[in-house]
């Protein structure tokens, strides 16, 4: 049984969805790393991990 055509727009649609969050979220830490600040704050929290 093949799915009907609003099923696959629904899908589609979903699976743009999904990237696009993924692609904002990417964009957004990124952003972060060209923060000096925040790279230090990362190392001290990686640094005491051990």
């Amino acid at each position: 049984m093949s799915p009907t055509r609003r099923q696959r727009i629904r899908k589609r649609w979903l699976a743009r969805l999904a990237g696009a969050a993924a692609v904002l979220a990417l964009l957004a830490v990124f952003a972060l790393y060209t923060q000096p600040e925040f790279m230090v704050m990362l190392a001290d929290q990686v640094w005491a991990c051990f």
